[in-house]
């Protein structure tokens, strides 16, 4: 991953860095159909990118969390969408560079809006995410 997406400090090897995410997303230039992916939960989670294609590189990451993130939004529902995105990436084990350190109240809001099983810790402005493996 590049510089602007990994941090140094990340105990996992992918690290995405939601700062320089809504950093981005702020200076997009927004069409309709991007404010309907932004804001709509449903939509906001479907990204042009094929099933099959393999693991992203950092700039397709990039790309694809940009069609999620949203200024519109509360932190905790972008930060469960990327968790949802990198599950669709096959990505199971990652950090996410946070800007602030999150509240207990907010880590329970994105445990409750990722809505799977989940094994989120946070070490300063850093969330480690495990994505476990849900029973049949």
């Amino acid at each position: 991953m590049d510089k602007k997406q990994a941090s140094a400090d990340c105990s996992s090897p992918i690290c995405l860095n939601y700062i320089d995410f809504l950093s981005a997303s702020c200076k997009k230039q927004w069409r309709f159909v991007d404010a309907i992916y932004g804001v709509i939960p449903f939509f906001g989670m479907i990204t042009r990118k094929p099933a099959n294609m393999p693991q992203p590189s950092a700039e397709q990451l990039k790309a694809l969390a940009l069609q999620i993130i949203s200024t519109q939004v509360s932190d905790e529902i972008n930060i469960a969408r990327l968790i949802t995105l990198a599950c669709q990436q096959q990505i199971e084990q990652f950090d996410i560079l946070l800007p602030y350190f999150l509240s207990e109240q907010q880590l329970d809001g994105i445990r409750h809006e990722y809505a799977r099983p989940l094994d989120i810790e946070q070490h300063d402005d850093r969330l480690s995410v495990s994505i476990l493996p849900v029973a049949h």
